[in-house]
């Protein structure tokens, strides 16, 4: 089940932005659901909702909608077999405003990659943005390991990158995972600066400290949870040449935590991820808050109990899958 320190679950406070978009025929019918975004072509995405569709018998599709055209994202959203959405890539940040309202991680992490839909008191759909991949982040990790916050509580946590993935990941670390201050590493300054400048506009409460140097990382107490969001490229430049060493220099640190490395493409076994076990660090694939925030995104369309989705079979689908990669 997924975690959450509020007092209600994902389904439940979604009721707060109206009531339920289904009817009781709205599970027979086949109804759609899309992802909006390019390019769209490595995303495992329709695999993962095509199989929880299937475990739940839901005659419902999800289809990938590759696109350069920003302004086709409103007429296929209201369509009347669409129940809701996936955002990626390169409208995560510009589709906020155009939904009828954003949740708060979405506003806090300044991004969102899911839209579902709640109906207002005349029974007009209302289109809610929101955010589930800091959820996945989250799930990564208790789901992984149960005891996770006895050890990364009141301890610091790092970042590295600083794209739309780094904030969901840095929302993550601090509003469920008992991260006391973020490190961020990153090739470039003023991506970092960029960062931590959003965040704090948009209410992020949090410590964000930007390492710059080994000598820095060596000074610095060593960080229990880690998150990797860059792409899986050596380092050649200067600025990526820095950044790994000071990477390095953390995994080196005696005590030994958990890391999350977010990219699985073109294989899942990045350098990252072998140089972070190699230093004797437990490493998550990043399959796994793909396959945590989809769920979330299902749960919020179908309107269905957790209880209802087994994660077995879909995991098993997506591992086959990497496997022919």
């Amino acid at each position: 089940m997924l975690e959450n320190d509020e007092p209600v679950g994902i389904l439940e406070s979604s009721y707060q932005y109206g009531a339920s978009a289904l009817d009781q025929s709205s599970r027979s019918k086949p109804l759609r659901t899309f992802l909006f975004g390019y390019p769209l072509h490595n995303s495992l995405a329709p695999l993962l909702h095509a199989k929880i569709f299937e475990g739940l018998s839901l005659p419902w599709t999800y289809s990938p909608m590759e696109t350069q055209d920003a302004s086709r994202f409103i007429p296929s959203l209201k369509a009347p077999d669409v129940i809701g959405c996936a955002v990626t890539m390169p409208y995560k940040v510009s589709m906020m405003s155009v939904v009828d309202e954003v949740t708060a991680e979405g506003k806090v992490i300044g991004a969102i990659n899911t839209v579902f839909i709640r109906r207002a008191f005349d029974g007009s759909p209302r289109y809610i943005g929101t955010n589930t991949d800091c959820i996945g982040v989250r799930e990564s990790f208790l789901q992984n390991f149960p005891d996770v916050l006895e050890h990364s509580t009141g301890k610091p946590g790092l970042v590295i990158g600083g794209g739309g993935a780094c904030r969901s990941a840095i929302y993550a670390l601090w509003k469920w995972l008992g991260i006391s201050k973020i490190y961020l590493v990153n090739r470039l300054e003023s991506e970092v600066t960029e960062v931590i400048k959003s965040l704090k506009a948009t209410g992020f409460g949090g410590e964000l400290i930007h390492v710059s140097s080994v000598e820095m990382a060596e000074a610095l107490e060593a960080p229990v949870l880690i998150v990797g969001t860059v792409p899986d490229f050596p380092p050649r430049e200067e600025g990526e040449i820095i950044a790994r060493n000071i990477i390095t220099t953390f995994l080196s640190s005696k005590n030994k935590g958990y890391v999350l490395e977010m990219c699985y493409h073109p294989k899942p076994r990045t350098e990252f991820f072998e140089i972070a076990t190699a230093a004797g660090w437990r490493v998550l694939y990043g399959t796994e808050p793909m396959i945590y925030q989809g769920v979330a995104q299902q749960v919020l369309w179908t309107e269905l109990p957790l209880e209802t989705f087994s994660l077995d079979e879909v995991k098993q689908v997506i591992s086959e899958k990497l496997e022919k990669i």
